[in-house]
């Protein structure tokens, strides 16, 4: 009798660890690095930081800063800052869009520098004949040898006194794939109004997702390694001659280096 109880249980064991083991096991944290793909003028990008509340904590345990729904929202969005400050106004004469620094001569960016960081999409590439498309040319690059989605938000959490006179064109990509610079891309709805941007301030977000929607986000510093940076070389641009870049995922896919994120020393 002794033996036959003892012979069950070591049956309901093994029976147990054959059920976890078929179980899928979902990643409970993706790890995710951040770069700057050049190094020159590298100083004025902040560092991406998780989103928080600039207000005191409310120790009443109803509150909404102590929402579980709530707290797990916000921690999943990270900021990224403006590296500078721009005062802009459209004009159009003739047909032709022009656009003013109305900072002039108190602008702490030069003429050449803002060309090169700030340019209009052709007309003919806009959404809308008369809502401009503005692009600012970031340096940020994130990765991940997790299976990641990348999403671009504008700083909806936050609120601006001076509202933006359009809305951000946002997007989502593989990083693990496809880790290439980000820009952000601004639509001008009301040209009657300016734009107005201020170094150190939400300039917008990213967000991760994985398979696991439950998983959490460390965001690291990577180290730029030479696989990592000849793996970004080899989809930077691609614009200019395919329109469909999705299409180039298997390709980048095969030829991705078994790892790509290292931590920074």
């Amino acid at each position: 009798m002794f033996k036959s109880l003892f012979s069950k249980t070591e049956t309901a064991t093994e029976s147990q660890q054959s059920e976890e083991q078929e179980k899928p096991r979902g990643s409970r944290s993706y790890t995710v690095g951040w770069l700057l793909q050049a190094e020159r003028t590298s100083v004025i990008w902040d560092a991406p930081r998780p989103f928080r509340h600039d207000t005191d904590k409310n120790p009443i345990a109803k509150s909404v800063a102590q929402c579980p729904a709530v707290l797990d929202f916000d921690r999943r969005y990270f900021v990224v800052n403006s590296p500078i400050d721009l005062h802009l106004r459209l004009s159009s004469d003739k047909g032709e869009l022009g656009i003013t620094n109305m900072l002039f001569d108190k602008s702490p960016i030069r003429p050449e520098a803002l060309a090169q960081m700030v340019v209009f999409q052709p007309q003919p590439e806009w959404r809308h004949p008369n809502r401009p498309v503005l692009q600012l040319m970031t340096s940020y690059v994130f990765v991940s040898d997790d299976p990641v989605y990348i999403n671009q938000f504008p700083p909806f959490l936050q609120y601006n006194p001076n509202p933006r006179p359009g809305v951000q064109i946002n997007g989502r990509f593989p990083i693990d794939i496809w880790p290439r610079a980000l820009q952000w891309a601004f639509e001008w709805h009301d040209m009657s109004q300016d734009l107005i941007l201020k170094r150190g301030e939400p300039l917008f977000y990213v967000q991760f997702e994985g398979p696991d929607p439950s998983a959490s986000v460390r965001l690291i510093e990577a180290k730029r390694t030479p696989e990592l940076m000849s793996h970004i070389d080899s989809i930077t641009g691609v614009t200019e001659y395919v329109s469909q870049t999705y299409s180039l995922f298997k390709n980048a896919r095969e030829r991705r280096p078994e790892r790509l994120l290292f931590p920074k020393d």
